[in-house]
This record gives C-alpha cells, sequence and structure tokens, in this order.
C-alpha cells in the first residue's frame, strides 16, 4: 500500500507542478512580471524534484508479465512501444476522419441528414469514435495481442471504484475550475461546448453517445490499446502517466481558443486521465474507467445544458 501511494504522490507532484507552473506563468503574466517565464519553469522543476524523488523510492504498481519485467526490457524495446502506442492514437484519429467522411458524405447524398443541422453534429460525434473502435479493432486483428482487450463484467468492488471514481473526477474538476478562475486563467473551450451553447440539445443527445461511444472508445484506445502497450515493458507507473499525458494533448485539436489557453484545459486533462489509467490498473477491467469517463461526461454534458437554458 504504501509504495502504491508512492507512485500516485509521484503522477500528483509531476502534474501538480505543471498545473501550478501555468497558474503562476499566467498570474505573472497578468500582472506584468518580466520573470513571468522564469517564476513558471521554477515551480515545475520543484514539482519535478519531488516527482523524482517519489519516483526513486517507488516499486511498480502491479506486476509486469514474467516474460517482459522491466530489467529485461531493452531500450529499442520500450522504443519500439512508444512508437507503436503513438501510431496506434494516429491510427485512430485517421480512422475517425475517414469514417466521418464517408459516413456523412453518404448519408448527405441519401437524404438522410443535411449540413449543419443538430443531428449532423451528434451523427459526425458517433462516427468519430466508431473510428477509434475500427482503428484498435484492426490493429488487434494485426497483431494479434487481443490480451490487451481486457473487457469483464465488474466485481462488486469494480462497481465501487466506478462510483469513487466519478466522484474523483467530478470534485478534481470543481477544484481545478475554482482555482483557474481564482487565478484569472483563460481556458479554452472545447468545440463540443461552443457548438451545445449555440443549442443546448446537443448536450442532451451527447449523453447518450458519451455513455456509449466516447467512454467505452476513448479508454479502448488510452487505456487499453496505449497504456497495455506500454505497460509490458516500461512498466504499469510509467505507463498511466505517458498514456494520460498523451490523452491531454490529443485534446488540443478540440479546443478553441490561443495556444496559451489550451495549456490548462490539455494539462487538467491529463490530471483527470491518471484517474482513469489508476483505476484500469487496479482492475484490469476496461469496463470500469469506460463506465467512468462516461458518467463524467454525462455529468459535465447535464451541467451545461442546465447553464446554457439558465436552468442551472
Amino acid at each position: 500500500m504504501v509504495n502504491e501511494l508512492l507512485v500516485v504522490g509521484a503522477m500528483l507532484h509531476l502534474l501538480g507542478g505543471l498545473v501550478l507552473g501555468t497558474l503562476v506563468h499566467q498570474d505573472a503574466s497578468l500582472r506584468g512580471s518580466d520573470r513571468a517565464t522564469e517564476l513558471g519553469a521554477a515551480t515545475l522543476a520543484l514539482g519535478l524534484v519531488f516527482a523524482v524523488g517519489y519516483y526513486l523510492r517507488r516499486e511498480r504498481v502491479g506486476d509486469l508479465p514474467p516474460d517482459a519485467e522491466r530489467h529485461r526490457a531493452q531500450f529499442a524495446d520500450r522504443g519500439w512501444d512508444l512508437l507503436r502506442s503513438l501510431l496506434l492514437i494516429v491510427a485512430a484519429f485517421l480512422a475517425a476522419t475517414a469514417v466521418v467522411g464517408l459516413g456523412m458524405s453518404a448519408l448527405i447524398g441519401a437524404g438522410i441528414l443535411a449540413r449543419e443541422t443538430l443531428e449532423y453534429r451528434v451523427v459526425a460525434s458517433v462516427f468519430q469514435f466508431v473510428g477509434f473502435g475500427l482503428a484498435v479493432a484492426g490493429y488487434l486483428a494485426i497483431t494479434g495481442e487481443w490480451d490487451l482487450l481486457q473487457v469483464k463484467r465488474p466485481s462488486l468492488r469494480g462497481i465501487g471504484l466506478i462510483a469513487v471514481g466519478v466522484l474523483v473526477l467530478v470534485g478534481a474538476q470543481l477544484v481545478i475550475a475554482r482555482l483557474l478562475t481564482a487565478f484569472s486563467v483563460e481556458v479554452a473551450q472545447n468545440q463540443v461546448v461552443v457548438t451545445g451553447q449555440r443549442d443546448p440539445r446537443y448536450f442532451l443527445y451527447m449523453i447518450p453517445v458519451a455513455i456509449l461511444l466516447v467512454g467505452p472508445f476513448e479508454e479502448l484506445v488510452f487505456r487499453g490499446g496505449v497504456q497495455g502497450i506500454l505497460r509490458r515493458t516500461w512498466g504499469p507507473s510509467v505507463a498511466i502517466a505517458l498514456s494520460s499525458v498523451l490523452f491531454g494533448v490529443v485534446h488540443w485539436v478540440a479546443l478553441t481558443g490561443g495556444g496559451g489557453s489550451r495549456v490548462p484545459y490539455v494539462t487538467v486533462a491529463a490530471v483527470l486521465g491518471l484517474v482513469l489509467g489508476y483505476l484500469y490498473e487496479r482492475t484490469r477491467n476496461l469496463v470500469v474507467p469506460a463506465v467512468v469517463h462516461g458518467l463524467y461526461n454525462t455529468v459535465l454534458f447535464g451541467a451545461q445544458y442546465l447553464s446554457a437554458t439558465g436552468m442551472g
């Protein structure tokens, strides 16, 4: 238990340093300081020092398969697994682009949908995550690594972790949002939120999409695929951290606003990804983080709907 807490402590210090470094930089910039970059970098360095200290004292979360213990994993093997995880993410987005393009063109050509309508945007979201699923299915079919697909009915403990996970994510979102507001940090908006603010009904349509598609297929890519691939040669703790960072970074393309306002959003997404990664590592069941992810998005969409309609 102590070693597990050391791993979590290292991750929190590293990502906490990123969050605080961003906040300090933004606050110093707003105050007209000419040393904003130095102050932000110093804060990040402090978090990094503590993270390294924790990491040196830890043991890995969970156990690696006997044929892929960390001391046997060569640098080339780790590099290859990192490359494969990156290629899987690229493949997921390329597949999503192809499915959305072909699927939407077919529906429009058949007269089923019209461009720039609410239904058009919802169906496009559905096709995007179907593309994610097809990319992972293709990867598994080509490599035969079906052991990455860890899906089973949650145990009673798993159900409890789902409830705790949703509460932790929602609570973390509220706390971080208040901190960002207190420091007057401008945060970019997700295009989903922008679309929903124009037509709040979009948020209601996206609730079933979040539960049935967003949660399952994003977790399939980042926890089952990326984290699963990295785990074998990098170790579980590094796999959780790297997959979480990549999970945060890919949200960049879905944001509106300048680069400076996107950094806090990406950082927060990476922090939330840590929780999902840890849940997957402890349960070895994709259903747990998928349900947590879907329910978390549902809470956000519900809150956005209430806000956009003046009910909240």
